[in-house]
Formats: structure tokens, sequence, C-alpha cells
């Protein structure tokens, strides 16, 4: 998984740092600049806002500083308690590369000319620099010049030359991603991932040793990893590519620890929950128009996908690329992250698993503008969304009900990767919570959940078993499916009699009659022939006409020999019995 994160991030590093691209240099935020001239003399502060610039790399600055930029602490001996120890560190850190010729400038404007330099420097420093900016980095820039002077290349090389030099002497580990020895293994951080969901805004990390109790064969910290500095680089790199094209926002609940997420559409990742993000990626960075259908699903595109992984038409879905398509789940877990899952297979398995999984979600849905029934694809966060609880006293989403985010981790890997075919199916404990939100629910079985019972039951009942479509079954039909369907009709029927009502039978008797059937049905027809009554004196002839439909579904059973109970499965059978009943009843 790191090798992959690892040869995504090889392109992003080349693009991002050019002819720079070296461990020890890194992108670094820069809000002010210091101007001086020549002779160091302090000119003036210059405002930047908040950009990126190539410095020195420091993983860790607990005892540190880097050469040319850091923090007013750092350059100006300004601020708290530490300020001097951590200007002292400055200092020290600027006199191993007083040899260049191009640091003169800056060694005058705190040795020779200390009183026109940083003296003055420290004076005008809070009427310049407005106090909200004050904590960003400050850089040296000499008077008249357009580039910073820990930009120009004399001082990058040296500060490579000086990395290379200090490290030819680490011990040589063969790295367990890359395979050479060039770039040493060592215990300092790889790097920290921002806008991981839960995790700190400061960042998380992926590899990380912190504790004697994960200390092995005397090795300390990110020793135990195996991972060269270099490929630690690339694949933090990489992965940050991978969360920044999403879209983050604020959870404004939180101060201190602020949570992210992201919003479709998207390039590269999918987020559910506030704890859960999806990244996937290919190995030659191919477009994937099949995720849009994931979140958005169009009638047209994906009846052309289906159509194409049918018939094994090239030019509709190119499945014979030699192509990797990769997946992977994570969660923030404070400072680091959980990997929940991953995932890896060709291009072509996974569009042919994606047009799979738009046929075992299809669902007839009635539409009331239209006025007409057609086949439904429900969005993967819809169909996860349907096993969250709602709260009591608003049609609101729990937000603290996580079942969701986890259902679709579920989900997105039995779309992108077809489950069946490595005998893992959808996780049948799924359907217990969506029957579980059908029964307390007040809309009960949506589309949504319906197009869920289906495809969880459909993946693991498939040879031999029952399969469900996506319209009303005919012929043979399974005894719990015909009681979801008589259920439906004995709905009708008191709507018919008795109008809307707040609490009607599907409040009162759905989770009985999905349940118990023998003991719910004797109440229920009992209840039926008093909607008869009243039906037959006000209207005659639909109470015929429902009284023949009632009687033609009871044809297929003997209602004397109820089942006590339904099976889990049987119930989920019960439910789209339902479900399809009263889409046709829409009709």
């Amino acid at each position: 998984m790191i090798k992959e994160f690892c040869d995504f991030g090889t392109p992003v590093c080349e693009k991002k740092y050019g002819e720079w691209n070296h461990v020890a240099l890194k992108e670094e935020a820069i809000s002010i600049e210091l101007v001086i001239d020549t002779e160091g003399r302090f000119v003036r502060f210059e405002s930047l806002g908040k950009i990126v610039t190539i410095a020195e790399a420091l993983n860790s600055k607990k005892g540190s500083a880097r050469l040319l930029l850091d923090k007013a602490e750092e350059v100006l001996c300004y601020g708290g308690k530490d300020s001097q120890k951590k200007h002292s560190l400055f200092l020290a850190k600027l006199m191993l590369y007083q040899q260049l010729p191009v640091l003169k400038p800056v060694a005058a404007f705190y040795g020779d000319n200390k009183v026109n330099g940083l003296d003055n420097a420290l004076k005008d420093f809070e009427g310049a620099i407005p106090e909200k900016s004050r904590g960003g980095n400050i850089g040296f820039r000499i008077q008249q010049e357009g580039v910073r002077i820990h930009e120009k290349p004399e001082v990058r090389n040296e500060i490579i030359a000086v990395y290379m030099e200090k490290k030819k002497d680490s011990p040589r580990k063969k790295c367990a991603i890359c395979g050479q020895t060039e770039f040493p293994v060592e215990d300092e951080p790889h790097g920290m991932i921002k806008n991981v969901p839960a995790g700190k805004s400061s960042g998380c990390a992926l590899v990380s040793y912190n504790a004697t109790a994960f200390e092995s064969y005397e090795l300390k910290g990110n020793d135990n990893s195996t991972i060269c500095v270099s490929c630690a680089r690339k694949y933090v790199e990489g992965l940050g590519a991978l969360f920044s094209e999403g879209m983050p926002f604020k959870n404004e609940k939180k101060k201190d620890d602020v949570l992210y997420s992201y919003r479709w559409p998207r390039r590269r990742s999918a987020s559910y929950g506030l704890d859960t993000a999806i990244l996937f990626w290919t190995r030659n960075n191919i477009e994937l128009k099949e995720m849009d259908l994931l979140d958005a699903p169009d009638a047209g595109a994906v009846a052309k996908m289906i159509s194409a992984a049918s018939s094994g038409n090239r030019n509709d879905s190119n499945y014979v690329e030699v192509e990797k398509f990769y997946s992977c789940s994570l969660s923030g877990a404070a400072a680091r992250i959980a990997v929940r899952d991953w995932i890896e297979t060709s291009l072509g398995e996974f569009r042919s698993s994606i047009a799979q999984w738009f046929k075992d979600i299809a669902i007839i849905k009635y539409d009331s503008e239209q006025k007409k029934s057609d086949i439904y694809y429900a969005p993967l966060y819809s169909l996860a969304k349907s096993c969250q609880r709602r709260l009591l006293d608003a049609n609101k989403y729990d937000d603290k009900d996580t079942t969701w985010a986890r259902v679709a981790s579920i989900l997105w890997k039995s779309a992108i990767y077809n489950n069946t075919c490595q005998n893992n199916p959808v996780p049948i404990c799924i359907l217990s919570k969506i029957l579980q939100r059908a029964r307390v629910d007040k809309h009960g079985v949506t589309p949504e959940r319906a197009a869920l019972i289906k495809l969880i039951l459909n993946r693991n009942f498939k040879g031999g078993g029952f399969m469900i479509t996506e319209d009303s079954v005919q012929g043979e039909k399974p005894i719990a499916y015909i009681c979801g369907q008589i259920f439906a009709k004995i709905e009708s029927i008191q709507y018919a009699a008795l109008g809307e009502k707040n609490a009607g039978i599907r409040e009162k008797f759905f989770t009985y009659a999905m349940t118990t059937p023998a003991a719910a049905f004797g109440r229920l027809f009992n209840l039926s022939s008093k909607h008869f009554t009243k039906l037959k004196h006000e209207k005659p002839g639909l109470a015929v006409k429902l009284d023949k439909e009632l009687q033609e579904m009871c044809g297929d059973i003997d209602i004397n020999k109820f089942p006590a109970m339904f099976r889990l499965e049987e119930q989920g059978q019960f439910a789209i019995g339902y479900y399809h009943q009263r889409q046709k009843q829409f009709a």
C-alpha cells in the first residue's frame, strides 16, 4: 500500500519541486518578507498574506531552526519566554552557512550593523505587521532583488550538500519500498498529512513509533519502518495530494481540533461522515467518470455502461487497458491515521464491478411528477444514509450515529470490487440495520432501503435462491415476499376506507407482521374485514376491486398456515414485497 502511495507521490514531488526535488528541501509557508540592503540595514517589512516557498526541510522543529525562514521568535528574538533560546538556534544555523557570500548582508544584520539592522526591525515589527499575521514565517530579501535569499540556487545547493555530508555516515539499510540504500532509514518523522477526517488540524502520521513498546531488535522509533527518508517524503506528498483534491470545510463545533470532510464533486477523494475518507486513483492518472455516477447516477450513462459490460464493447468499456485501480479507506485517530481498507484491482475489473453494482441496486420507483414508474439508481451516499438514525424531534439525521459511515465504506468496496467473486458479499448484518430503520422511521421502506435490501439478498443468496428483480415478481415467490405484498394491499384498503391516518396499519403492525406473521395476520385480516364493510356502503365498486386483488394474492398461500416467525433473510423479502406492491399501487 505504502509503495503505491510512494509511486503516486513521485510525479507529485517532481512537479512541485522541479530541479529542487530533494529530501533536504521542502515546501513551506511564508507570510512576511524582511527587506534589508546589501550592508545589512533594515529597510521594511512586507506582508505577503500566505504563500509557499521552497526552503530547508525540517520534519521536527523541536530543538532546531530553519535556515533564513522561520517565526519571529527565531528571526527577531520577538515574543515569549523561549524566544532567546530559539533565536540562538537560528543564529547557530546561520553560522553553519557563513562561508556563503550571499549571506553577508544577513550576517551584518545580526552583527556589525545590528543597531541599524535587527534593533530597527524589532522597533518596526509591531507597527508594520498586524497582530494576527505575526505568527507566520519570515524570510529575508535584499532590496531591489526579486528573489528571497533562501531561494537562491547557491543557498539551496549548500543546504543539500550539508545534508548529504551529515548523512554520509548514517547506517545504510535497504529501503523496503525502493530497495535502495542511497538515502538513510532514520528515526525521524516521515511527515504529517493534513485534512484527514477526525484527525488533528496540524496533520496526522501514517507511520509513527513513539513508545518503547513499539521498539524491537534494538531499533528505535521510525527505524522500525525500514522506509528511507526519500520514499517517506514521496508517500507523504502523495497522500497529501490525494486529500487536497477534495473540498475541506470547517466543523464550527470544534475550535482546537478542527475536523474536515469532503463534498462532491471530487477527483480522488470521497468522505462519508466526519471520520472516514476514501482515496482512489489509477497508476497512470486516468480520469474515472464512473466515480461521478456513484454519487449522481445518470440513467442513460448507467444503461450504456451496463450494456457495454454485457456485450464486451471495447469502444464503450475500454476493459482491455493494462491499468491498475487503487482505493484506500482512512480515518483520523488523534495524530495518527487508521487504515480501514485497501483495494487493488485492474481498471477493467473496476469498471465491470461498477456496471454490476448498478444492475444490483436498480429498483423500480414511481415518479409522482412524471406520473410513471421507472428504474431508479440510488446514489451510494443515499444508500448509506438510509441506515442512519433520524432525530425524533426533527426530520434530520443524527450526526452522532456513525453507522452510515461504516456502511458507506462497505458499500464502496462492494461497488468498486465485486465481492461475490471473492466469496465475501455485502455483510448480512447491514440488512438488520436497514430493517430497523424501516420499522421506526416514518418514511418506512424507501427506494434506497429497498435497493440496499435487494443488493444484500441477491449477493448473499445467489445460486438456487429467490432472486429479487427491480419490479414486482411474477411466478413462484417465497411466502415472505407474498406476505409483504398482502400487507401493502391491506394498508391500501385501510386508506381507501378511512383516508390518511397519523398511525395507520404500517405504523402499528409493520414490525409485528414482518417478524411474527402467524399472529399478526390474523388480526390484520380481522381489521381488514371491518374496512371492507365500511367500503361496501360508501364505495362498493372499489370494495369489490380491492377484495378481488387481495384474494388473488392470498391464493398463492394457505392463510391458515402462516409461519410463526420470519428469519432475517425472510424479513428482507417481506420488505421488498411490501415495497414492490406499494410502487405498483402508485402506478
